[in-house]
């Protein structure tokens, strides 16, 4: 898939899926927001990213894409130690009040450790814990994932900081209307804690590795990886910033409150096409 400021070609099957929408007169389901984190590391001259293939069975199944789901009802009910912006000014960098900016940065912070074994905190607001890797601190995960423990009581037990600094907002994405399915997704940018490594743990991925992300886009375009549009758009992103520190830069000016919707475009003449807005 070939994305360009223009958009993008439409996949025949999403063309019939939404004329079939428009034709029934749907009615948009609710997004629901979500979160996911773009993990980097230095890769000598270059940095890689982290990602997961979801299983077949999943919404989005045998794609490649970041770590990350929804938010929880957990997340907007914790209460937690915070290094970093508190969460009024994490509102407006995403553009929603201070309750729900917490509760989406609570879920990246979550969701990472879920999918990825990397703990986004330390013991106080200037330090972050190292390898998370032992039996214990995978017997913790393994409960949170079950939900059989709340996020900020994982922290609490472990006296541990949430640090919200070592996350860096990029963009928001919302999935078109027609799509059954539909979520509310803020992207994030981290760099991998110095001492952590990412474990294949989660039960929702197949298979998962770190990559350049330019040999990701070039593996996607060659159709060896599949990736939905918003991993593409961001992945060319991040090559653009040119380096980890100019990762950091992009992200201190980017608009991560405006949602991008792709909209599809089905002129009388012509090939159907999302457009980016």
């Amino acid at each position: 898939m070939t994305i360009d400021s223009d958009g993008f070609a439409a996949p025949a099957a999403l063309v019939e899926h939404a004329r079939r929408f428009r034709a029934e007169g749907g009615t948009p389901a609710v997004p629901r927001v979500a979160a996911t984190v773009l993990l980097l590391r230095p890769a000598g001259d270059d940095f890689e990213v982290y990602v997961i293939r979801r299983v077949a069975a999943m919404a989005f199944g045998g794609m490649y894409a970041f770590p990350g789901g929804g938010v929880d009802r957990s997340d907007s009910q914790a209460h937690l130690d915070w290094a970093g912006p508190e969460p009024a000014e994490w509102a407006g960098r995403l553009g929603v009040a201070p309750e729900a900016a917490q509760a989406v940065v609570c879920a990246a912070a979550r969701e990472v450790f879920e999918e990825a074994g990397v703990l986004l905190a330390g013991p106080d607001a200037s330090t972050v814990v190292g390898d998370v890797s032992g039996d214990e601190r995978e017997a913790a995960r393994q409960d949170l994932e079950a939900r059989r423990v709340g996020f900020a009581d994982l922290l609490a037990g472990r006296r541990l900081t949430l640090r919200s600094d070592l996350l860096l907002p990029w963009s928001r994405w919302i999935t078109p209307e027609f799509e059954p399915r539909r979520f509310d997704t803020y992207f994030f940018v981290a760099l991998l804690p110095e001492g952590q490594r990412t474990r294949d743990v989660s039960g929702e991925a197949d298979h998962t590795m770190w990559i350049r992300p330019a040999d990701a886009l070039a593996r996607a375009e060659a159709g060896e990886l599949t990736m939905l549009p918003p991993t593409l758009v961001t992945l060319a992103q991040v090559v653009a910033a040119g380096d980890l520190a100019g990762v950091a830069r992009a992200a201190a000016g980017r608009d991560a409150a405006t949602p991008v919707t792709p909209r599809l475009d089905l002129p009388d003449d012509g090939e159907p096409r999302f457009v980016l807005g």
